[in-house]
């Protein structure tokens, strides 16, 4: 259901980055959840979209709060619209979280009235409700965003990881960043990622593998040639990523890209989405490079 799941968020989201983060919580909740089950789902598919649901429900009810309470009321400050990225946007000034939620359950996953209530714990008449009201405000086309430069230290990156230079891609780090392979592991510091066992880095410089502690599965790896990647900058929806090309018999395909913040010379925090398939079909689709995907895990079935 992990496709499936995805889609959901990222209609409710409108973000391919938070969609992703909606799924892995999703996930984690749902995992402690079924620990505390003792009996047979009756509706699997409508049970794990209603966790999502509520997840994301309460996400957007904390963030009207925060809105609410602690904008300055006298600020004439433009704030930053990559900050609440586009989640925030129109849903919190043209449309509830449950009818946005009862909008895309009916009219893109044809989830029926009482599925719908039970996935967003109501009633079918409140749901009959939101979609009368969600169906015409959501006919509003996403604002254009214009392209932000970017920092000169993912120039730096691409320029180092391009060089094999592990050392000085590590130094691009701060102290405090974190390095996290999405749904995969979490890394603290600069030490981390360039281990050359375990590090994410490291493991990103080197050509793709499959062995007995796992890798990609072979079949995702068919014309794939063992050779290290190359990074580049590309602009995604007017904000910086960085995209890796690997090479293949049929010619170069991006495998994964990375989200990267920055605080304007050195990177506080790197997220690499080489076991996300959704996010790299979404995001290369949309910049129309050839891609290739990994599978969700690295682990091979038994371990």
């Amino acid at each position: 259901m992990r496709p499936e799941l995805f889609r959901y968020c990222r209609h409710l989201t409108r973000s391919p980055w938070d969609a992703e983060d909606l799924v892995q919580d999703t996930l984690a909740r749902a995992f402690v959840t079924l620990g505390t089950v003792f009996m047979a789902l009756p509706n699997p598919r409508a049970w794990i979209f209603r966790v999502a649901s509520n997840l994301w429900v309460d996400r957007m009810r904390r963030m009207r709060l925060e809105l609410t309470f602690e904008a300055p009321a006298d600020s004439a400050t433009e704030p930053d619209p990559r900050a609440p990225r586009e989640a925030a946007g129109s849903l919190l000034v043209r449309l509830s979280p449950q009818e946005r939620a009862a909008v895309v359950l009916k009219d893109v996953f044809d989830f029926s009235l009482q599925e719908i209530a039970d996935a967003l714990s109501t009633t079918v008449g409140a749901v009959k409700s939101a979609l009368h009201r969600g169906r015409g405000l959501l006919a509003v086309p996403e604002e254009p965003m214009t392209r932000a430069p970017a920092p000169a230290v993912l120039d730096a990156f691409c320029a180092a990881f391009n060089a094999r230079n592990l050392e000085r891609l590590t130094d691009l780090l701060l102290d405090s960043a974190s390095v996290e392979i999405v749904g995969v592991v979490t890394e603290y510091g600069q030490d981390a990622p360039k281990n050359p066992d375990t590090g994410s880095f490291a493991g990103t410089l080197a050509p793709i593998t499959f062995d007995e502690r796992g890798g990609v599965p072979p079949h995702l790896l068919e014309g794939y040639l063992s050779t290290s990647p190359r990074c580049e900058v590309r602009a995604y929806r007017g904000s910086p990523i960085l995209v890796f090309w690997y090479e293949h018999e049929e010619g170069a395909l991006v495998r994964t890209v990375m989200a990267v913040e920055t605080d304007g010379e050195r990177i506080v925090r790197v997220r690499n989405y080489f076991f996300t398939p959704d996010v790299i079909a979404e995001l290369c689709t949309e910049l129309g490079v050839p891609y290739r995907v990994n599978g969700y895990r690295y682990w091979v079935d038994g371990r």
